[in-house]
């Protein structure tokens, strides 16, 4: 999803800013309100960001810079798993693999985000459902090398 399309779907329910930002945050979440730094070169990972930050929105409260709190860990743990399901939806995945997608480069373009974002969304789902997932007719593989399988 591009990141003008992210803002508008959620833009009565969060605001939207862009300025530079300082001590290596790329994001920020506060009271409705999501800054975005302005000297993030790419849409793709702008849009990353903001999925993180909707997804501390929708999931998070309170103070969680401390990352030395098990508690804010968790917290930042699911506002990334929010994004990750929202920009690499199971539903995508397979689309892209009927699309005649192939190779993580190939998937992170179609599906307009960073390679790097890609891999970790891997890694959640990994984490999240072990080796590999069944949904209708398609078996999807996380790990040891991600793939998709369909069975007629």
């Amino acid at each position: 999803m591009e990141y003008e399309k992210l803002m508008i779907k959620y833009d009565k329910h969060v605001k939207v800013k862009e300025k530079p930002l300082k001590y290596g945050f790329k994001g920020l979440y506060k009271n409705k309100k999501i800054i975005i730094d302005s000297n993030i070169e790419t849409n793709k990972e702008k849009t990353c960001i903001l999925a993180e930050e909707l997804g501390h929105h929708f999931t998070s409260y309170g103070d969680i810079i401390d990352q030395s709190d098990i508690r804010n860990v968790k917290q930042e743990l699911r506002a990334r798993a929010w994004a990750y399901e929202r920009l690499v939806g199971i539903v995508d995945l397979i689309n892209a693999h009927k699309a005649g997608v192939r190779g993580r480069y190939e998937l992170a373009e179609f599906l307009e985000i960073p390679e790097w974002f890609l891999l970790e969304a891997i890694e959640y789902y990994k984490s999240k459902y072990g080796t590999c997932y069944k949904i209708d007719n398609y078996l999807i593989y996380f790990s040891p090398n991600f793939g998709i399988m369909e069975f007629f």
